[in-house]
Formats: C-alpha cells, sequence, structure tokens
C-alpha cells in the first residue's frame, strides 16, 4: 500500500533510548520514563538538524520509557513545523515549532 499525499510529505527519524538511560534512575525510581524535556531536545534536533527553532505547542500524550524506539515525524505547514513523536503507534509527544529568525 503507498501512502497518501498527506503521509509523504512527513520526514521521520527514529531514535532508541537505552534501557540503562541514565535518567532512568531518577526519573522516577521504580517506574522510569524518559524526561519530557530529553524528547522534546531530541525531537527538534532530528528536525532542525543545527537549525534553532522556537516552540510554539507541545503536549505530552503517553510516557516513554528506557527501552523504547520513538519515531520522530515531522512536516512544514506554512513556515511553521508540526512534529509528533510516535511509539508503538502511539502518539507520546506533538506540537509545533517556527524557525528562530
Amino acid at each position: 500500500m503507498k501512502p497518501s499525499s498527506a503521509e509523504a510529505a512527513w520526514s521521520s527519524a527514529a531514535h532508541r533510548f537505552d534501557a540503562g538511560h541514565p535518567t532512568a534512575t531518577g526519573h522516577f525510581p521504580g517506574n522510569p520514563i524518559i524526561p519530557g524535556a530529553l524528547l522534546l531536545d531530541h525531537a527538534l534536533r532530528a528536525i532542525g538538524a543545527g537549525t534553532p527553532l522556537e516552540i510554539q505547542v507541545a503536549k505530552f500524550l503517553r510516557p516513554v520509557r528506557p527501552g523504547e524506539t520513538v519515531e520522530i515525524r515531522w512536516h512544514d505547514q506554512d513556515g511553521t513545523v508540526k512534529f509528533e513523536c510516535r511509539v508503538l503507534d502511539e502518539i507520546a509527544l506533538s506540537g509545533a515549532a517556527k524557525p528562530v529568525r
């Protein structure tokens, strides 16, 4: 099955957070998750590829756990970069950013 034209407009990158990621010991003991700031940082680095971005909105919808692989997807919509991070086909983070001028 071919992706729809809307799906084809998305760029993507994958990142796996190591099961022994250092944040796992403190965020949170007994129930580790990857901190939202770290997830957002990885997303913005993948999207911007060296271009500074200003976050317009970010919504965290599902925790990301050490050992999980995140698919970072983004596309440009009239100068605003819409993005999402997915784990197991569930959206963990969605948002929008603009290049810093």
